[in-house]
């Protein structure tokens, strides 16, 4: 490329270059764009020595400290000045960003105008403001559905309590033996419903409330091996009547204070979520085992069940909201959701494995409190 092509690009791009002869003096190369040529006192054309800085550009005083420094170093790179504004006989505003840079030794000194490139910035900074109001105001939104949906299911479990009332003062009465078997198959569904109700309000409630939740003190932590013991012996009937085994494994230290971050009744929650969804997938006459070690800082709590284990495309969305298993079971999906949330808050993590011999395991770890380790 020749050198008045050069300079036209350079002036078309609004840059005054300049090649420094002595420290403060500069001599201008190729042509000088009429945006920077009104900042002058006197008109300046090509080949011209001029002293920089004067009073039109006494920004860049500081700036050639550092340029010097760049040129001396000679590290083939760029130096930027950074944007500063200026303003003319007008009182007009222009943005001015310089570059240092080094060719075959000459010092160079790039000046340029940016107007249109800086009201481009502007503009995109000014979007990514409005998106962010956009965005925040989603949120508020989004947080008001969910409680909206909280207060909706809430008002729903009252009227099936209701309903439940009603078919217990049912059982009371001389029905016939196909009127007993309607009235056993409705507390069924009315069970199911108030579990399915338990899970949604306790995810949403959580999730809602979890901004507002506040340290726990020592004297709150939980037991998580009272906690597994309470789950399972509440459990163990329901488990009883498909023939399968819920058990706690055999390598427990039981002299090991267990304490962990959390709070008891949400721990049992998470607890119980996981062995009932080990129980619901499980075969008859199978067995599930809770798990409990030390690691690290940590506590390490594993669920193993006999069943098929998950599908490969379902795993990534496991602990995500209304994620259902493949029978989707007639639950919500909010299970294990609830669970990565309420863990989450702790300081603690779970997840998935398939058990190589089949079946599944879910584990999750809690910090156990400073105390407990010191």
């Amino acid at each position: 490329m020749n050198t008045s092509i050069t300079n036209d690009i350079l002036t078309a791009l609004d840059i005054l270059a300049l090649e420094q002869i002595n420290p403060g003096l500069f001599k201008i190369i190729g042509n000088v764009p009429d945006r920077l040529n009104q900042f002058f006192r006197e008109k300046i054309t090509s080949g011209m020595n001029i002293s920089i800085p004067q009073e039109e550009f006494s920004f860049l005083k500081n700036f050639l400290i550092d340029a010097e420094e760049f040129w001396r170093n000679n590290n083939g790179k760029k130096l930027s000045s950074g944007l500063w504004t200026e303003i003319d006989a007008t009182g007009q505003e222009y943005q001015f960003e310089a570059y240092a840079i080094s060719l075959d030794n000459r010092k160079i000194l790039l000046i340029e105008a940016l107007e249109d490139s800086y009201q481009e910035q502007q503009y995109l900074l000014q979007k990514a403001r409005e998106y962010q109001l956009i965005y925040q105001q989603l949120l508020k939104d989004n947080q008001k559905k969910d409680v909206l949906v909280h207060c909706l299911i809430h008002d729903i479990a009252v009227e099936l309590s209701a309903i439940n009332c009603c078919f217990a003062l049912l059982e009371y009465e001389n029905l016939t033996p196909k009127g007993k078997e309607y009235l056993e198959t409705g507390i069924k569904q009315c069970l199911k419903q108030e579990m399915l109700i338990k899970d949604i309000l306790h995810a949403f409630s959580d999730e809602v409330l979890l901004p507002e939740n506040s340290p726990i003190g020592i004297e709150q932590v939980p037991n998580i091996l009272t906690s597994i013991q309470d789950v399972i012996e509440f459990l163990k009937p329901n488990f009883a009547l498909n023939n399968i085994q819920l058990q706690l494994a055999n390598n427990i230290d039981r002299t090991i204070d267990w304490l962990v971050i959390g709070d008891k009744s949400h721990l049992d929650r998470v607890i119980s979520n996981l062995v009932e969804n080990a129980y619901r997938y499980s075969v008859p006459d199978s067995t599930v085992t809770i798990g409990l070690q030390l690691d690290g800082e940590y506590v390490l709590v594993t669920v193993d069940d006999r069943g098929l284990g998950v599908p490969p495309e379902m795993v990534k969305n496991l602990f995500q909201k209304f994620s259902q298993g493949k029978d989707k079971s007639g639950r919500a999906g909010l299970g294990l959701y609830f669970c990565r949330i309420t863990l989450e808050r702790w300081g603690g993590i779970i997840g998935y494995l398939p058990r190589p011999e089949g079946g599944s395991r879910f584990w999750f770890r809690l910090p156990r409190p400073a105390s407990v380790m010191s």
